[in-house]
């Protein structure tokens, strides 16, 4: 935990673990957040995204508005964005955490590629993210990769 904390990686917020001291609720007052599309219930749409040829790869807090208005657009509630900018090239690291999950990022401005991680649960549509990170990015080709995670038989 101590090298996490060194990185800046580490919340201020206690996580549900630490927070759940009172016994949880039954069964039936839990709320299910699986999702049923097309006959089939999943626990969420996982998106992997690759955009290449793309622009503007190296600036963290241009990188942390465009993927919390991502989210947003999505439909997702954010909890937390944190960002890292290496250096001598310039790449970036980053993850915007949400309550329906999570959107990360990692680019290579020497390559002019970024590859994206979009996972969300419940009502959120990640492929609506993808325009508004075009719109940054500005992706001469943009791949997209589709799972539906948690499939229940």
């Amino acid at each position: 935990m101590n090298a996490l904390a060194q990185l800046g990686m580490v919340s201020e917020l206690p996580s549900n673990i630490q927070m759940s001291a009172a016994p949880s609720s039954s069964d039936e007052d839990r709320k299910d957040y699986f999702v049923e599309r097309d006959g089939m219930k999943f626990a969420g749409t996982h998106l992997l995204v690759d955009l290449w040829e793309a622009r503007n790869l190296d600036d963290p807090a241009q990188i942390d508005r465009t993927l919390c208005e991502a989210a947003v657009t999505a439909g997702a509630t954010i909890l937390h964005s944190h960002f890292h900018h290496f250096t001598p090239n310039g790449g970036v690291s980053g993850v915007v955490v949400l309550a329906e999950s999570h959107i990360s990022i990692h680019t290579w401005p020497e390559r002019n590629f970024a590859a994206v991680d979009i996972f969300m649960c419940g009502a959120c549509d990640p492929h609506l993210a993808i325009p508004v990170m075009q719109r940054l990015f500005q992706a001469g080709r943009v791949v997209v990769d589709e799972q539906r995670r948690g499939r229940v038989a």
